[in-house]
């Protein structure tokens, strides 16, 4: 019978599976993942997935946020290991990228929305000030991009003024130079997400 030898790092964190999610969030410290995806991912039982996700979660390491009935798991950025732990387990974040890595919620927020959203412009509009937090581009048909925006303006902890546009609607205001799309854009922007690229075309 032969013996399963673990590796270094299964032996220091006591378990393969706790190991192996421990990889998989602190490689990609701004992802967030379900369980069923994170069982195809790492390869492992989803019983054995399911209480090491509640060991991680009860000291604080990972988090977790609900969104259209899945409940999705990420590196806590807040924790005092958070950094410590992206050096054991990635091989990918430079120090060129920390500040992104610490910082950028964005890509995490709109994880859930992926298939949805075509584009997202993040203002740094100052209280008072006129125009909106976040112009939000995709189908929102089905209303799944207005819940998104609800549960960001709950993780910000602030209302935030937000505008849905479909891709359609987006294109034909760049094109005939709507003013209040210009003004958009024309504000102090901390972020943008632009996979289609509607917005730098």
């Amino acid at each position: 019978m032969s013996k399963t030898t673990n590796t270094p790092i299964e032996k220091l964190f006591g378990s393969k599976t706790r190991a192996k999610l421990l990889k998989l969030f602190f490689e990609n410290p701004t992802k967030s993942f379900y369980v069923r995806e994170m069982t195809r991912v790492i390869d492992e039982q989803i019983n054995s997935v399911r209480r090491e996700l509640l060991n991680l979660e009860g000291i604080g390491i990972i988090k977790n946020d609900t969104f259209d009935n899945k409940v999705y798991y990420s590196a806590n950025n807040k924790h005092p290991f958070y950094r410590p732990l992206i050096d054991i387990f990635s091989k990918k974040v430079s120090s060129a990228q920390e500040k992104d890595v610490s910082e950028s919620t964005w890509e995490t927020y709109c994880r859930p929305v992926k298939n949805y959203l075509k584009a997202l412009v993040v203002t740094n509009r100052l209280p008072g000030q006129d125009g909106i937090d976040l112009l939000i581009v995709g189908n929102d048909k089905t209303k799944k991009l207005t819940r998104w925006a609800e549960l960001v303006e709950k993780k910000q902890g602030k209302p935030i003024n937000y505008v849905i546009m479909s891709p359609d609607d987006f294109t034909y205001r760049k094109s005939v130079r709507d003013r209040f799309l210009l003004d958009v854009l024309e504000m102090e922007i901390s972020e943008i997400i632009d996979p289609d690229k509607l917005i730098k075309e």
